[in-house]
């Protein structure tokens, strides 16, 4: 099976609609993200196929939590996952990629610009310096620990927004770390083909008496 065969397959058994087109922009992202790799270090992985499955299809379990959105900040994007991928399937959602690591940032526009991602705005710095906007849902996958992620970010999400948290195994101890004006909406276990590992999606907000 090729790549396109790969993501095709796996985006049918996950349920989702994707048209033709905007699969052939994600397998042209995962071609910017290997080529630039090579220089910025973007990803651990050299395998294209891995890549499907990992960034890929691994970003895409996002889609039926952002189905309602208008605004979506991705915090920690480093090679644009969750945050590519989301807004080449959903191009009428606005998306910030925030990230402080500028080689990656400099990629991410330069992906934007290549896959003419018109809804995509890319943000160089430290989120604590981020004052501009809020979002209706803050993502991020593997950036921080709950508390941490909700903490520093609370100031950019919108009074009826939330967070979804993309996490490994089921983060137990970080849940009860969390202080206590946040809720936890829910915990899902995900399953992303190809992928042998556990995913799970953490979806928080802010109390309402605590709401910023």
């Amino acid at each position: 099976m090729n790549h396109a065969q790969t993501l095709q397959t796996g985006i049918a058994e996950m349920g989702l609609a994707i048209n033709s087109s905007e699969q052939e922009k994600l397998l042209a992202y995962i071609g910017l993200l290997k080529k630039w790799n090579k220089t910025y270090n973007l990803t651990a992985l050299r395998d294209e196929s891995q890549m499907v499955s990992h960034h890929l299809l691994d970003s895409l379990t996002l889609l039926p939590y952002v189905a309602g959105a208008q605004t979506m900040l991705d915090v920690g994007s480093g090679g644009g996952q969750p945050g590519i991928p989301t807004a080449i399937c959903r191009p009428d959602l606005q998306i910030t990629l925030l990230d402080a690591n500028t080689k990656k940032t400099s990629f991410l526009q330069q992906a934007a610009i290549e896959l003419e991602l018109k809804n995509v705005r890319v943000v160089s710095g430290r989120v604590e310096a981020v004052s501009d906007m809020q979002a209706d849902v803050i993502t991020s996958r593997a950036f921080a620990e709950l508390a941490d992620f909700v903490g520093w970010t609370a100031q950019l999400l919108k009074p009826d927004g939330y967070w979804a948290a993309m996490k490994g195994v089921y983060p137990h101890e970080e849940i009860a770390r969390l202080p206590q004006n946040i809720t936890v909406e829910k915990v899902d276990t995900l399953h992303v083909p190809q992928l042998n590992a556990e995913r799970h999606m953490v979806i928080l907000r802010q109390t309402a008496a605590q709401a910023v």
